[in-house]
């Protein structure tokens, strides 16, 4: 994965305003939004000179990729925690675990609802800021890179079954996923449960009829 940042932070104080800075853009993604979020106003919040936000991120766009892989860092950090927990009868029961998880982070993740992992919505469930599909990672689309990181997960924890039919059936969960609780948040700001739910069947039968 690409770095977001100009230089990265070599001493703790540099590393704490870059988090303060991540920690201001997410509130001010819910609060005010993308496009009349500033830089300024996130240095001013985040009680840095203007410089030193230059100093780490290029812009604006650098400071929101930044925090998307963050998000998806947290995410997949939050997945594997509950793991050891949870009752895995198959890998495919991966999916309820993840669904959950990404589902709480969006209802309690400051600027989760708007910037989840690289594409900026408007409002939760949309529509999209143009260009914010390959933001994650500046190389390619954000689901895929996400896809990826799955992937990797599933072989190191879970008996999965290796090659591309995995590649390929991970990438077309993620989409579908994205797909299906993009609509959960439009229908209610919360998630509709009902649409949560079925979001999780349908992927779980996905990948049971092609993983078998």
């Amino acid at each position: 994965m690409t770095s977001t940042l100009r230089r990265r932070p070599a001493q703790r104080r540099s590393a704490e305003r870059v988090e303060r800075m991540l920690d201001e853009c997410a509130l001010l993604l819910d609060e005010v939004g993308y496009e009349a979020m500033t830089t300024k106003e996130v240095a001013r919040r985040a009680e840095v000179p203007i410089g030193t936000f230059y100093q780490f991120f290029h812009d604006k766009q650098g400071l929101v990729r930044a925090l998307a892989q963050r998000n998806l860092e947290a995410f997949l950090s939050r997945v594997i925690d509950r793991i050891p927990k949870a009752d895995l009868g198959h890998w495919t029961d991966l999916v309820d675990l993840a669904i959950d998880e990404f589902v709480a982070m969006k209802r309690t993740t400051p600027g989760f609802g708007v910037l989840d992992f690289g594409e900026v919505l408007l409002a939760p469930g949309g529509p999209a800021v143009g260009g914010s599909k390959m933001a994650l990672d500046g190389t390619q689309e954000n689901n895929m890179v996400v896809a990826d990181r799955l992937r990797t997960l599933t072989l190191e924890l879970l008996d999965a079954p290796v090659g591309p039919g995995l590649d390929r059936a991970l990438l077309v969960a993620v989409e579908a996923t994205d797909a299906v609780l993009k609509l959960a948040f439009r229908v209610d700001r919360c998630g509709d449960a009902l649409l949560i739910a079925e979001c999780k069947h349908l992927v779980r039968r996905y990948l049971s009829d092609h993983l078998a």
